[in-house]
C-alpha cells in the first residue's frame, strides 16, 4: 500500500503521524511511504532520518494526498486537506467530529474511508489510541493551570504547591478516566489540594485504593460542582462520551460562584468543551476571561509537548497502520472489531450513532456501511 504522511497545518502543531521507525516497518513489509518534507523537523526527525528509514520525500502536501491509498495524520483534517481527500481513500487520523459540522460535512463529500484514532476501542472497554494524548494532556492541565495561577497571566496569584505557612492551591478535577487520573497525579506531585469528581462509584472506590488520604473523592453531582467550585483555584474539565460532545457540567452563572483569578482547564474542548463558556484556543492564544475567570481551552494541548506527543501516539497506532497496509481497509475493519468503532465515516455515511445523533445525520451501522462493494474492491 502506498501511505501518505503529511505536515500538519493546525495552529502550532508540530507533531506528526509517522516516526522514521513506523516508516521503517512498513517499508520492511513491502509497503511505500510518502512523507511531506519537513514534517518532523521541529521535533529533530529530519529529512534524511525519513530517506534513510526508505521514505520518499514529498514537498507538497497536495502530491502526498493525490497519490497516496492511506493518509495518516495526527489531527483532525483541516477543510483544505479535506477536498483533497478522494473516494476509496483511508483516513487515519483523529477526527472528533460530533461538535464539527463542517469537517463531517466535508469528510461525507469526499467519498473517503475514515477511522477516528478517538473511537477505537479494545477487550477492557478503553480507547488506546486516545489513551496515550489523555495521558499527556491530563498532565499538561496542571502545569498550563499553574502557570495561569500566576498574576502576570490574568490569574489569582497562588502558587500551586503553596510555601509552609501558606495554604496549597484547590484543584478540581471533574471526570476519573486516563485525563482526570493523570491531572490528579501531577496536581498531588506539586503539593495541591486535590479533589477529583466522577459518576462511577466503581471508578472513584478504585482511585481512592490507588490514593488513599492523597485526595478526595466526590461523586459528581450539580450541588457537588457547584460547591467545589466556590473553594477551587484550578478546576479541570475531564469529562468524555466517547464519539459524542462532551456535556456542559460548569454553567456561566456557575463562574459567579469562583473567585477571580480562578482557572479553568478544558481538555475535553476537542469534544466541545463541558464548560459552557469554553471556546477553542490555540497555542499561540491560549487563554481568554470570562467574567474574571481565565479560561484555557486549547484544542490540541499535547501538540505543546509534540516530541513526547508523537511518540506516544506513534506506538499505539502502528499495530493499526500496519494492519490497514497489510490487509486493506476492508479486510482490516472486519478481523478487528475494535478497529471497526474507529470507523466514523465511510462513503458518504456517518458511522457512529453519537456523531449521528449529534448532528442529525441517518446513523448507518459499520457493518452495513462496509457492505459497500467498492471497499471490498479496494482492499
Amino acid at each position: 500500500m502506498l501511505v501518505g504522511v503529511p505536515k500538519e497545518i493546525k495552529n502550532h502543531e508540530y507533531r506528526i503521524g509517522m516516526t522514521p521507525a513506523g516508516v521503517k516497518e512498513l517499508v520492511g513489509r513491502g509497503h511505500q511511504v510518502l512523507v511531506q518534507s519537513h514534517g518532523g523537523e521541529a521535533i529533530g526527525f529530519s529529512d534524511e532520518n525519513y530517506r534513510q528509514a526508505g521514505a520518499e520525500m514529498v514537498d507538497k502536501a497536495e502530491d502526498i494526498f493525490a497519490r497516496s491509498e492511506m493518509i495518516v495524520k495526527v489531527k483532525e483534517p483541516q477543510p483544505a486537506e479535506c477536498k483533497m481527500l478522494r473516494e476509496g481513500q483511508i483516513l487515519f487520523t483523529y477526527l472528533h467530529l460530533a461538535p464539527d459540522p463542517e469537517q463531517t460535512e466535508l469528510l461525507l463529500a469526499s467519498g473517503a474511508t475514515c477511522i477516528a484514532y478517538e473511537t477505537v476501542t479494545d477487550d477492557n472497554g478503553g480507547l488506546p489510541l486516545l489513551a496515550p494524548m489523555s495521558e499527556v494532556a491530563g498532565r499538561m492541565s496542571i502545569q498550563e493551570g499553574a502557570y495561569c495561577l500566576e498574576k502576570a497571566q490574568g490569574g489569582s496569584g497562588i502558587l500551586m504547591g503553596g510555601v509552609p505557612g501558606v495554604e496549597a492551591a484547590n484543584v478540581l478535577v471533574i471526570g476519573g478516566g486516563v485525563v482526570g487520573l493523570n491531572s490528579a497525579r501531577i496536581a498531588m506531585g506539586m503539593g495541591a489540594n486535590v479533589t477529583i469528581m466522577d459518576r462511577s462509584l466503581a471508578r472513584l472506590k478504585a482511585i481512592d485504593e490507588l490514593y488513599g488520604d492523597r485526595l478526595k473523592t466526590l461523586y459528581s453531582t450539580t450541588d457537588a460542582i457547584e460547591k467545589q467550585l466556590a473553594i477551587s483555584d484550578v478546576v479541570v474539565g475531564a469529562v468524555l462520551i466517547p464519539g459524542a460532545a462532551a456535556p456542559k457540567l460548569v454553567t456561566r452563572d456557575m463562574l459567579k460562584l469562583m473567585r477571580p483569578g480562578s482557572v479553568l482547564v478544558d481538555v475535553a474542548i476537542d469534544q466541545g468543551g463541558c464548560f459552557e463558556t469554553s471556546r477553542a484556543t490555540t497555542h499561540e492564544a491560549p487563554t481568554y476571561s470570562v467574567d474574571g475567570i481565565i479560561h484555557y481551552c486549547v484544542a490540541n494541548m499535547p501538540g505543546g509537548v509534540a516530541r513526547t506527543s508523537t511518540l506516544a501516539l506513534t506506538n499505539a497506532t502502528l499495530p493499526y497502520v500496519l494492519g490497514l497496509a497489510n490487509k486493506g481497509a476492508y479486510q482490516a475493519l472486519m478481523d478487528d472489531k475494535h478497529l471497526l468503532n474507529g470507523l466514523n465515516v465511510h462513503q458518504g455515511m456517518v458511522t457512529v450513532d453519537a456523531v449521528a445523533s449529534a448532528l442529525d445525520y441517518n446513523y448507518v451501522e459499520p457493518g452495513m456501511a462496509l457492505a459497500s462493494d467498492g471497499l471490498k474492491q479496494s482492499a
